[in-house]
């Protein structure tokens, strides 16, 4: 069995009833702040974390039944602890079912041959988008501001951009069809949009590159940041 398989069946055992209450109750007991809590607790706490019975192991310890005592200590302030707990297994689940590399911004092209080895040697999962653009040519600067922050939404999406003039291209892109976005992945050119500032508004921001890209079906679900969003706003 691979590791991947592997590491697929360790998470589905987590995800079962039993398995969910057992990770709930580890996290909610490794999150509570023991420094504050009041004697007694502190003391069902070390019960808790240590069982008594000497020939119980850490497994049976987490699928004995849990008392009254247990059961009133662990719902206090439950909801701020849910939310962290939800965040976390979201993130591992995210963590478990991604493939391919995560990347920052946008990444320079500075020569043809830099152009070609990140469409030919990149992860085959991952998609490749990149930007022919040259200086002064209306919508070029737009558009590069526009994948600025979209390389923020969409870190498993390699952005890239080249300059016609300095990268030698500028013979095959004329000012005329730049700015043009190009798409690949795993080799194969997923999208062509020459002259790609025609698709869109006069004025137009990152929201409506995003649209366009995700017409042709060409950008990836954004990541899950929900949870976080929603703490933010608890705190607010």
């Amino acid at each position: 069995m691979s590791d991947r398989l592997l590491e697929m069946e360790e998470f589905a055992t987590k995800t079962g009833p039993k398995g969910v209450i057992n990770d709930w109750r580890r996290f909610k007991l490794e999150s509570m702040d023991q420094e504050n809590l009041a004697p007694a607790k502190k003391e069902l706490l070390r019960q808790m974390s240590t069982p008594g019975k000497p020939k119980e192991d850490g497994k049976s310890a987490l699928n004995r039944k849990m008392s009254v005592q247990e059961y009133e200590l662990l719902k206090e302030e439950d909801e701020g602890c849910l939310k962290k707990y939800r965040k976390r297994c979201m993130q591992e689940m995210h963590d478990k079912l991604s493939f391919g590399p995560r990347f920052e911004g946008v990444h320079e092209l500075d020569s043809g041959e830099a152009f070609l080895e990140v469409i030919e040697k990149e992860h085959y999962s991952t998609v490749v988008v990149v930007h022919i653009y040259k200086v002064g040519v209306k919508g070029c600067e737009e558009l590069n501001n526009c994948l600025d922050c979209l390389a923020l939404e969409y870190p498993s999406v390699k952005f890239c951009r080249i300059d016609a003039v300095s990268s030698g291209a500028a013979e095959r892109f004329s000012d005329e069809v730049l700015p043009t976005l190009l798409v690949y992945k795993a080799g194969d050119l997923l999208g062509n949009f020459l002259a790609c500032t025609q698709h869109l508004t006069g004025e137009f921001f990152a929201t409506d590159v995003e649209a366009f890209l995700n017409s042709y079906g060409l950008l990836p679900e954004k990541e899950l940041a929900g949870v976080e969003d929603e703490e933010e706003n608890d705190v607010e």
